[in-house]
């Protein structure tokens, strides 16, 4: 019995960078205020990318030692698509020739690549599903309002993914834990765009991403926490067992709460949110990525790894996976 496990890696980023600096121009703000309290120096901010050209950027660097024509399932995990619809799974289809994949996209936000990860690994279960393209991708830049100090140094745009392929003879994918709570759905919003018809008056709207950063710390520090070792716990695996965390990457000060809140090392934590801030579900897969081409994580499946992700809705959720 052959079982699916993560063979190759992949991301894309705009060209633009916008520093600290950058924004100290038209923002009441600092270099050294925004590292002091996020560790975040830049981002990447598109200019003339899109959800979907990073996305088929990502797939493309994926799939191009395989037969694409072998691809049984896209899902792309994106809280901020270019189109209400086709999906953007749909237009990577197209983009790289995948004429027998089923293809969908995932909206959990910055939870989103763990929910889609899980997903995926429950297709392949099945005999019908060999291969499959997972990608996480935001362009968050549409989102921000760039006059708001507290949301627009935080946020970043990009894309990130795995290739999953039914060839392991050992399980890679070992645990899961993944929730959601739709009472706090108010913590974190954003986009809310309003439609006319002849039938009914529009009201105010928001444009705009909304964050309530209290609510969202204490969340991730309470719920998020709480999730990684029960994960652990209920599997009987030790924190100094786990070789890497790969966390959503909101900001170092929450990365640096985790770990001290797990009691998991601060060297296991992964990151590179100094380099490209929050980028919502592309976060996790851009880490991972790092991680492999520079040899952190060879793939050889000998990395006990937790993924975790958090974000609006509210979900969260870990994986434990062997990398």
């Amino acid at each position: 019995m052959l079982y699916p496990k993560i063979t190759k890696t992949a991301k894309a980023l705009p060209k633009k960078r916008v520093t600290n600096h950058d924004l100290a121009q038209f923002l009441e703000t600092s270099d050294e205020w925004i590292t002091q309290r996020t560790g975040i120096k830049e981002r990447r901010i598109s200019v003339t990318e899109s959800v979907a050209s990073l996305s088929v950027e990502v797939a493309k660097k994926l799939s191009q030692d395989i037969d694409v024509t072998t691809i049984d399932l896209i899902i792309v995990a994106t809280m901020s698509a270019d189109y209400s619809t086709p999906s953007v799974a749909c237009v990577v289809q197209e983009s790289v020739g995948a004429v027998n994949a089923m293809c969908f996209d995932v909206n959990a936000a910055c939870s989103g690549f763990v929910y889609a990860l899980s997903i995926a690994e429950k297709y392949l279960s099945h005999p019908s599903y060999q291969t499959a393209l997972v990608i996480g991708t935001d362009v968050m830049s549409h989102l921000v309002d760039w006059s708001d100090r507290q949301t627009a140094v935080l946020f970043g745009d990009g894309s990130g993914g795995v290739l999953i392929e039914k060839t392991s003879s050992q399980q890679s994918f070992l645990a899961e834990s993944i929730h959601s709570d739709g009472k706090r759905h108010q913590a974190l919003f954003g986009h809310v765009i309003a439609r006319d018809n002849r039938f009914r008056q529009i009201g105010d709207t928001h444009p705009f991403l909304v964050m309530n950063g209290k609510q969202i710390f204490d969340f991730a520090m309470r719920d998020v926490s709480k999730n990684m070792l029960e994960l652990l716990l209920s599997h009987s695996i030790a924190t100094e067992d786990i070789d890497y965390v790969l966390a959503h990457q909101a900001n170092f000060r929450i990365l640096e709460a985790l770990a001290k809140k797990t009691n998991i090392s601060s060297d296991k934590f992964l990151s590179n949110v100094d380099r490209f801030g929050n980028t919502s579900a592309a976060s996790i897969p851009l880490l991972l990525d790092d991680a492999v081409k520079t040899g952190v994580i060879p793939l050889s499946g000998e990395s006990l790894c937790m993924l975790t992700g958090y974000g609006a809705g509210l979900t969260w959720g870990s994986l434990l996976i062997k990398l």
